[in-house]
């Protein structure tokens, strides 16, 4: 049984139909690479499968670890092991890098029927551990995160989601607007974390990036799935990448 299951699912911002009939799979211990053009419905996908508002999903199924999760309050969703590294980072800009990491343990430690009954302890990943994968964040631990670099905000966005007892870690455009040095960095992070065991589901413009990393693909064209393969597949079909990806 897959990590994650999408089946047949419909989403829809108010009356606009954004995906059609989506159906997708995520590995557990894979990376999954999520790819197309800039308005084909990826950003929707993720938010379908975290429960953030919107989209509305009408139809289908969306299930996680073999327990459906359709329509489930985003917080539910969440105590589950799913985290959502939104393209926006949203870190809290007046507060030190320290800060933003304690306040996501904090949020993960309160109290919660859902949480209780699944024997979660309370217990999150220590600031030490997130250093392992960031190094310059433990150099910025007392920086306000608004002062940092896009990267380095990018990369204390990662480190949130991953104090939330993370089990699949979904990342959105994570190489938006970055430097190709910073892009490597973060690469190179998020190689490291799944070797760690984490699932990783990535929605990416940059496609060369993300299929360098990527175990395998899906593409997405105007709300449907025209692509899944694996990532070498999806390097030597020049029609698929040049017709939806433009590369």
């Amino acid at each position: 049984m897959s990590l994650l299951e999408l089946d047949a699912v419909d989403a829809h911002y108010g009356e606009s139909h954004i995906l059609r009939d989506v159906s997708m799979s995520v590995e557990e211990g894979e990376i999954c690479a999520l790819l197309g053009r800039n308005g084909a419905g990826k950003t929707t996908t993720l938010r379908s499968i975290a429960g953030t508002t919107p989209p509305e999903v009408r139809d289908g199924t969306v299930t996680f670890a073999g327990e459906e999760i359709t329509g489930m309050a985003a917080e539910d969703i969440s105590v589950r092991g799913i985290s959502l590294v939104p393209e926006e980072r949203r870190v809290f800009p007046d507060e030190t890098v320290g800060e933003n990491l304690h306040i996501a343990e904090t949020v993960r430690a309160l109290p919660n029927r859902i949480g209780r009954s699944l024997g979660f302890d309370g217990e999150a990943m220590s600031d030490a551990e997130v250093f392992e994968f960031f190094p310059r964040l433990e150099e910025r631990r007392d920086q306000k995160a608004g002062t940092l670099s896009g990267g380095e905000q990018q990369m204390l966005a990662i480190g949130r989601a991953l104090k939330q007892h993370t089990d699949l870690l979904m990342l959105d455009e994570p190489y938006e607007g970055l430097a190709p040095q910073i892009i490597d960095a973060v690469e190179a992070a998020i190689d490291r974390i799944h070797e760690d065991g984490t699932t990783v589901l990535l929605v990416e413009q940059n496609a060369i990036a993300a299929m360098n990393l990527a175990d395998r693909c899906y593409v997405l064209d105007q709300g449907e799935i025209v692509f899944e393969g694996s990532a070498e597949e999806l390097s030597d079909d020049d029609r698929t990448r040049e017709r939806y990806l433009g590369v």
